[in-house]
């Protein structure tokens, strides 16, 4: 089972690369979805972690999928600004107004990237199980590699079926990799359905006290922040590993 770390950070990367990670997607903003990550978080994760696959995720906003045409010219620039920061792949999606994929969207950014390994994310949740499973050979047409998905489920536990559904419809012509909301003790489940890959944020949130009472602006601040959880990245590592074995 390989194993993929969403992290925003350096720390991340470290606990992701120490526990046998086999790439992960970085990111910022794990509180709002994840956005892009900057160029110079890039290249601090590079530099810290330099045997590290690095497929980094491109959107531009929080919110659904669907982006006008200044949010996909965006995008495209991002796409190229990344890959010359040194990024091993890139994470994208795009969605119609009618939670179809948008495939003309899906074109450019491949496109855009230039050779560079290809996931589909979690958009294609939004999808019923007959066009979710429809749009795998489209996307690999397309010369997307991966899809990340959790079976249209809250949950990738709960996503089985339409996963493995997916696995059967790509046929070798590229992966599906689970994710979204997954637990550590799903991973046998998915091994069993013949996925190979598995992504988690494994993440805990960190509530940061202010001293003294709060008062003005203070009192709306929201001060807790995301982080890699240490713990979770280890098992997570442990139990791919027991998979990668079986």
């Amino acid at each position: 089972m390989r194993l993929e770390i969403a992290v925003q950070d350096v720390p991340g990367a470290h606990l992701a690369a120490a526990h046998g990670a086999d790439r992960i997607e970085l990111c910022c903003a794990l509180q709002l979805g994840g956005l892009t990550p900057s160029q110079g978080l890039l290249r601090s994760v590079r530099s810290a972690e330099p045997a590290l696959p690095i497929h980094a995720l491109i959107r531009a906003r929080p919110g659904d999928y669907v982006y006008d045409a200044p949010a996909l010219a965006l995008m495209l620039a991002e796409i190229k600004e990344i890959r010359d920061a040194g990024a091993t792949g890139v994470v994208i999606g795009a969605l119609t107004p009618a939670d179809t994929i948008d495939y003309a969207a899906v074109q450019a950014m491949v496109a855009a990237a230039d050779g560079l390994h290809i996931t589909f994310h979690r958009a294609v949740d939004h999808l019923s199980m007959n066009d979710a499973v429809a749009a795998v050979a489209r996307l690999a047409s397309l010369g997307v590699q991966r899809i990340l998905s959790s079976g249209g489920a809250l949950k990738a536990g709960a996503g089985l079926a339409q996963l493995r559904a997916m696995h059967a419809a790509a046929s070798g012509t590229l992966t599906i990799m689970a994710g979204g909301g997954v637990d550590v003790a799903d991973f046998a489940a998915f091994h069993d359905a013949g996925l190979r890959d598995v992504h988690l944020s494994a993440k805990r949130t960190i509530h940061k006290s202010t001293p003294g009472p709060l008062t003005g602006a203070a009192q709306a601040e929201d001060n807790s922040y995301f982080v890699t959880d240490a713990h979770m990245v280890e098992q997570a590592g442990i139990a791919a590993r027991a998979l990668a074995l079986a």
